[in-house]
């Protein structure tokens, strides 16, 4: 790794094609500061290139319960949208096409930590947990990516009720709404993170990447377009597998 984090406000560690991010401040639940933001921008910008999986954690009895509420009265004294475009890239880069990132969420997730188990493509969620998008308890809006995704999992209206109440959506109702991949016991998070990790790199590396484009392109698209992407991705895979694209 070329990046050192510099808040000790997370681990950062790589084995092999597996990193994960671990949120360690177990003593506020995880709290999140731009200190926090700028060392997770800077890991995404080093990731080796044979990081497949990015696994996103948080120590103690929480996932992240959100805006350190000290961090929240400074900005509130003004932020710019230069600021804000970099606190996003913190989260935008778990999207990439190259990486499947999998949020292992237990106890709160809210706010800003509801938005960074947002930016993660699977939600591997313990029965304890509780999300919550809390920013208009504070007068303010979400803006670290989680709305299209909030949108993109369980439509409008939902994603809508949701921000305007910030109200709190239990582990099963986030599983019947589309929040959670699996909800399992919270001895056994670890676990099922471990087993979902194993079956995306038992399949193929270039493979997964042109699936992930495809699906994360198709609400965009009509079937005559989804069906162009598809027929030119398989190309390059059929292509890649018999050698014709050397």
């Amino acid at each position: 790794m070329n990046a050192t984090p510099t808040s000790g406000e997370a681990r950062f560690d790589v084995d092999g094609p597996v990193a994960t991010v671990t949120l360690d401040r177990p003593e506020v639940l995880n709290a999140q500061t731009p200190a926090l933001w700028a060392d997770l921008r800077t890991f995404g910008r080093s990731l080796p290139g044979d990081v497949r999986v990015v696994i996103v954690r948080g120590s103690g009895r929480a996932f992240s319960a959100g805006l350190d509420t000290s961090v929240a009265a400074t900005m509130l004294g003004g932020v710019s949208e230069a600021q804000i475009a970099q606190y996003q890239e913190a989260f935008a880069w778990l999207r990439q096409p190259s990486l499947i990132s999998i949020a292992a969420v237990h106890g709160h997730a809210i706010g800003a930590g509801f938005q960074l188990a947002l930016a993660c493509d699977f939600r591997v969620v313990a029965e304890d947990v509780k999300f919550c998008m809390a920013e208009v308890t504070l007068g303010l809006v979400p803006d670290l990516g989680g709305t299209k995704r909030l949108v993109e999992l369980v439509g409008y209206a939902r994603a809508l009720e949701l921000c305007v109440t910030g109200r709190r959506v239990p582990a099963a109702e986030a599983s019947q709404i589309g929040l959670a991949n699996v909800v399992v016991p919270a001895a056994s998070l670890s676990d099922a993170v471990s087993d979902l990790t194993a079956a995306v790199l038992a399949g193929n590396r270039d493979a997964i990447v042109e699936i992930k484009a495809l699906i994360a392109a198709a609400g965009g698209h009509t079937f005559a377009e989804q069906e162009a992407v598809e027929r030119a991705a398989q190309i390059r895979r059929i292509q890649d597998l018999s050698g014709l694209g050397e």
